[in-house]
């Protein structure tokens, strides 16, 4: 009996402590700060695919429903990972339908999608829970001190999630990486343009490093 459940025990200790074999990994930030861009940016350095995950638009709030793209193999100084991106809606502390009017939508279709976005806001603090891994992307040219990345911030501290803060937007004038390395020093900073691919490779062995 002992040794049959010593057996059982040898079976089960190293499928227990077993690495994920895939990881996920979330995008998460402000609405416009470039989060579908850099997602389609890591998918054309690792998948070859020059397709979007989502809808990149200068309207805030495009991507209101979570985006996966699965098995993303990402190789950097002899390190290897295997995982799920996760691209998820733009986090806000406030979603009014009069800011899609401003874009010429009528007043039935701003209602709809504010309805959606806010939906999606939810969806996106739901799943941190299942987080491995998050990058925060921010816009370098904006003040980081607002409250939605501080509420987004705190929610990951509060959840103990490893974080990287990929500063995007960098191809612009008033970019300030500095800024936000100042704001959210307990993180890596790494400033980057999603849309040229600046520093992209900076970034992706911050992310090997911070999950191995």
């Amino acid at each position: 009996m002992i040794d049959t459940f010593k057996a059982l025990l040898n079976k089960l200790i190293p499928s227990l402590f077993a690495k994920k074999k895939h990881m996920k990994i979330g995008l998460y930030g402000p609405p416009n700060s470039g989060k579908t861009s850099t997602a389609n940016r890591i998918c054309k350095d690792w998948l070859g695919e020059d397709v979007l995950m989502g809808t990149v638009s200068e309207i805030a709030h495009e991507t209101r429903e979570i985006q996966t793209k699965e098995n993303i193999h990402m190789k950097k100084k002899g390190k290897e990972l295997t995982f799920n991106l996760i691209d998820t809606p733009g986090i806000a502390t406030k979603i009014d339908y009069e800011d899609f009017l401003k874009h010429k939508l009528n007043k039935k279709v701003a209602k709809e999608r504010a309805k959606e976005a806010t939906k999606g806001v939810i969806e996106a603090i739901k799943w941190l829970d299942n987080m491995d891994c998050v990058i925060v992307v921010l816009d370098s040219t904006t003040n980081p001190y607002s409250q939605v990345n501080i509420t987004i911030i705190g929610n990951l501290a509060a959840r103990n999630i490893p974080v990287v803060i990929a500063a995007n937007k960098i191809d612009l004038k008033k970019a300030n990486v500095k800024s936000i390395e100042a704001a959210f020093p307990q993180y890596p900073v790494i400033g980057i343009s999603a849309e040229e691919g600046t520093n992209m490779e900076e970034l992706y062995e911050s992310i090997v490093k911070m999950v191995k």
